[in-house]
């Protein structure tokens, strides 16, 4: 069985979790929390860092956005990075927006700060990087309003990487209850429609210990 080796509350790894979702692929989640340093996930990534694939032969695959590439090419019925060169283009640019200036901006602050900090055992959250990351989630949500506002997804008019990358990094501030919603109307129905998938009902599922979510999070409806 194809297993992947994920964090629940890493952004990356909901990204493979659901391109992998949305082809349809059998696979099963094996947990890690990757600053454990575990000498057996080591032999896999010698980064020590999640997410990392390994297919039913043995091929281990680690970075997220390599995996994806990689499923897009190995398991092409469904594409999900484009269907034309300036598709792919448009749907590249919107991934790495979202895996390394929103995950910057953003997640790296929230998530950090409120629980990767605390199940580490690195003492209370310092309350003037939560701000920074609330005030920046901002900016970003009106960047995701005006791409809905002129497409029907995020890179185009087919669902494509581009909105599994980004609920993929939403998801996980939603976890925390950090997004104000209600002052960003085009970015909720966006991400209503992306909830409604079937494919992202198990992210709505997970659980961190101690950490439960807000109870609009896995409300389809907000």
């Amino acid at each position: 069985m194809r297993r992947l080796y994920h964090f629940a509350l890493s952004p990356h790894c909901r990204k493979v979790r659901l391109a992998l979702k949305e082809k349809a692929l059998d696979f099963e989640l094996a947990p890690i929390e990757p600053w454990a340093a575990d000498p057996d996930f080591l032999v896999l990534n010698p980064a020590g860092e999640v997410p990392v694939l390994v297919e039913d032969d043995g091929t281990v695959l680690a970075e997220s956005q390599a995996i994806c590439e990689y499923l897009d090419e190995a398991y092409p019925d469904r594409p999900l990075i484009g269907f034309d060169p300036v598709h792919r283009a448009e749907t590249r640019r919107l991934v790495a927006w979202f895996d390394l200036r929103f995950h910057a901006d953003v997640t790296n602050y929230l998530v950090g700060e409120k629980v990767i900090k605390r199940l580490k055992g690195e003492g209370y959250p310092e309350s003037a990087v939560i701000r920074a990351g609330q005030h920046n989630i901002r900016y970003h949500l009106d960047y995701v309003s005006f791409l809905s506002e002129r497409r029907n997804w995020l890179a185009g008019e087919e669902f494509s990487l581009a909105d599994i990358a980004a609920s993929a990094q939403i998801a996980c501030v939603d976890y925390l209850g950090a997004i104000p919603w209600d002052d960003f109307p085009l970015a909720r129905d966006w991400y209503a429609r992306i909830k409604s998938r079937p494919t992202f009902r198990s992210l709505l599922a997970d659980q961190v210990r101690g950490l439960p979510p807000p109870k609009h999070y896995a409300d389809l409806d907000f």
